[in-house]
């Protein structure tokens, strides 16, 4: 697949199949990942891959409490009904949940780990799969507790939680407003 291709392609995936990811093939994600730039080219980043659905379970609800406890938790936010359902994942039951996370308190860690978070979701819909970087996770896994979960010591920052899976469908295109670009140069060009 050409790489415009893949960017042009690749969806957030939200249904699975049951068909597991194998160990060769998150390790070439990884790599991909790893291909990503970094401020100072300090890689700060370091990877944890969770296939234990009870643990992506209990980290769901732990979840989803959080952000019920948080500022989701207003009466009328549109998320409320969601997380109070017990039947919704908040992985959508993906075989792999993948977080990047920086293992380095850089000034640019954030940063470099959504670069390799991007390289990964390219890769991976380039071999078919499907991924989403899920930010209903990202709060709990940011907690003490969160961390312990993931057995990351505290020092440590869970920057993008990933599931990755093979699509039950493939995501329909969704539109893309139009880009807002100010030219800052002395050739004649309209303002969008």
């Amino acid at each position: 697949m050409e790489l415009l291709q893949a960017i042009h392609g690749r969806r957030s995936v939200r249904e699975f199949t049951d068909e597991p990811v194998s160990e060769a093939v998150l390790h070439e994600l990884i790599d991909a990942a790893i291909q990503a730039p970094s401020a100072i080219n300090q890689q700060p980043w370091c990877f944890v891959v969770v296939t234990d659905q009870a643990l992506l379970a209990r980290i769901s609800d732990h979840a989803k409490a959080h952000l019920l406890r948080a500022s989701l938790g207003a009466p009328a936010h549109p998320f409320r009904d969601m997380l109070n359902d017990p039947q919704f994942h908040i992985f959508y039951r993906a075989p792999v949940l993948v977080v990047i996370a920086a293992c380095q308190p850089t000034d640019w860690a954030v940063e470099d780990c959504a670069l390799a978070a991007e390289n990964m979701m390219l890769a991976a819909h380039g071999i078919g799969l499907g991924t989403c970087w899920i930010g209903f996770a990202q709060h709990w896994l940011g907690t003490a507790d969160g961390k312990a979960a993931l057995g990351l010591p505290s020092s440590y920052s869970p920057i993008a939680p990933i599931i990755v899976g093979h699509p039950r469908r493939k995501p329909a295109s969704v539109p893309r407003k139009a880009p807002n670009i100010r030219w800052l140069n002395s050739s004649p060009q309209s303002e969008a």
